[in-house]
């Protein structure tokens, strides 16, 4: 059983972040530009062994998609067909970055590095990928 590893996309930086190789601890591992997100997951995925990506779902407040669904929809499309041994799933990403940035304030984290977007981002994969795993109970 390999790893989780979290994408939450962005149009422009993409954050990203993966459990322990015991599945029970989330952690931030990278901020990527998104035009070489799936370069960086090629060369991740021949180090680590990964066996589930969990993609964040952009959806608005009353339920449906978000303007990033139709980019994120195509990647998950994308990643099956590369790695067919890998499953892809969805996790609803909202409220995430408004928890990043909460989980900075309370942190101690200084207003200048709050405003990191790729901090934020990072974070963000996190909540992503914690909240998928306790709802599987991983």
């Amino acid at each position: 059983m390999g790893r989780i590893l979290a994408i939450d996309y962005g149009t422009k930086r993409t954050g990203i972040a993966v459990s322990d190789p015991l599945r029970i601890i989330a952690g931030g591992l990278e901020t990527v530009a998104t035009k070489e997100l799936e370069r960086w997951l090629a060369d991740y995925f021949a180090r680590e062994e990964v066996s589930t990506i969990v993609l964040g779902k952009p959806m608005r407040m009353d339920g449906s998609p978000s303007d990033t669904w139709r980019y994120v929809e195509p990647l998950a499309a994308r990643l099956r067909r590369s790695y067919p041994d890998k499953e892809v799933v969805f996790c609803d990403e909202r409220f995430t970055s408004v928890l990043a940035h909460r989980a900075m304030l309370e942190s101690g984290i200084g207003r200048m590095a709050r405003r990191d977007r790729a901090l934020v981002d990072k974070i963000s994969a996190t909540i992503i990928l914690q909240s998928y795993m306790e709802s599987t109970n991983h």
